[in-house]
């Protein structure tokens, strides 16, 4: 009876929680209060705000918008389709406040079970992640520099993975640097530190020059505490394309702040774990926010395109407000940890599993937000769900 008894358990666990062996996920709040009083009067102030929306990768719900902005709403911009939250107050406005928030559901991605041989393809399909930006050019030291490593390597994979090498290895976290930097490819070739916009940058150009279909991804972090501020917790990571397989994560940033952070050598068994980790593989706290380089937002902007959209963006008439100046533009970002279990999925309410658990019976218990780990424990006095 008591094998019976264990069977049925994880027998439902498993029909709840399909995968939840092999991937973490992570489930929060996150808020975005803005507050752009301290702005003169006499100029209408425009907003626009990163909108995550879900993938097959993550969950967005439960958006909630409030202010007293005069307009509002989504848009896209026309090249990367990039979701905005756009808001707009009236040039004689005293005070000028919003709050955007959602609950995001994020999983872990590993992408490394790799085909044996690489589909055909066309590069003009990919031609947007085969282009330069205007920080990130093609040609010149950059394309010397990526036939330099890629040489001998044949396909999309083996290049990527040269590429993914050279720069965990060539570039370094510089704590220095403002924000999560500008991602100027050519600068960072001369003196190769930056943070994790810089170093995604410097993969992508590089990749792309090798003919790798590429790309960076803006996001936030999500905490792993009950409530955190994660104002200054925005994050770059990079995706190639192999084609007939799909976008496949890489990030040699978070290699790189490991070995800052924890004071590591290269050569150490956990920055190599973390290395290995990072090819094809990325954790469940972030949330991705969007992707893109010189963008023109919706509606349009003032003067040059936006080099990213990762932290909020707002102009007072044609000036930009600069972001990173919190005596000019004021914003904070919190994050407040919450169980999937709280919108009702993966509860379970059969009369027969109520009596079972009333039991007393021992049985295992597998946390899904810590899916490598299994506990044993007791479970008493279920209760009935709507």
């Amino acid at each position: 009876m008591k094998k019976q008894i264990v069977f049925l358990i994880l027998a439902v666990l498993f029909a709840v929680v399909p995968g939840a062996l092999a991937k973490t996920t992570a489930f929060g709040i996150i808020t975005m209060d803005v507050d752009l009083s301290q702005q003169p009067q006499g100029k209408e102030l425009r907003l626009w705000i990163p909108y995550p929306v879900s993938d097959a990768n993550q969950n967005i719900t439960r958006v909630k918008i409030s202010g007293n902005f005069v307009e509002s709403a989504v848009y896209t911009d026309k090249v990367f389709k990039t979701p905005m939250l756009y808001a707009r107050w009236d040039k004689n406005a005293a005070c000028r406040n919003l709050t955007f928030s959602f609950h995001a559901e994020r999983e872990e991605v590993s992408r490394r079970d790799f085909p044996s041989h690489e589909a055909a393809w066309d590069p003009s399909d990919y031609a947007l992640y085969l282009a330069p930006t205007r920080l990130g050019p093609l040609n010149g030291e950059v394309k010397k520099l990526a036939d330099k490593i890629t040489k001998g390597k044949q396909g999309v994979l083996a290049k990527a993975k040269a590429i993914y090498d050279w720069t965990v290895e060539n570039t370094y976290r510089n704590p220095d640097t403002r924000g999560c930097g500008a991602g100027d490819v050519c600068r960072l070739l001369q003196d190769p530190g930056g943070k994790c916009a810089d170093i995604s940058s410097v993969y992508v150009a590089l990749a792309r020059a090798a003919g790798v279909p590429s790309r960076e991804v803006f996001g936030i972090r999500m905490g792993k505490k009950a409530t955190e501020d994660i104002t200054d917790w925005q994050h770059c990571w990079a995706e190639f394309y192999l084609p007939g397989y799909g976008w496949v994560p890489v990030d040699p940033a978070d290699v790189r702040k490991m070995m800052l952070m924890e004071k590591l050598p290269l050569d150490g068994p956990k920055i190599t774990e973390a290395r290995q980790y990072f090819w094809g593989g990325v954790d469940a706290f972030r949330v991705k926010l969007g992707e893109g380089r010189d963008l023109l937002l919706n509606p349009p902007q003032q003067g040059d395109p936006v080099n990213y959209l990762m932290y909020p963006f707002a102009q007072a008439g044609d000036t930009t407000i600069d972001w990173l100046e919190p005596t000019a533009f004021k914003y904070k970002i919190t994050f407040q940890q919450k169980e999937k279990a709280e919108d009702g999925h993966g509860l379970i309410d059969t009369n027969s599993l109520k009596q079972l658990f009333n039991s007393g019976s021992s049985v295992s218990v597998v946390d899904e937000r810590n899916p490598r780990g299994v506990q044993g424990g007791s479970c008493g006095g279920a209760e009935q769900h709507p």
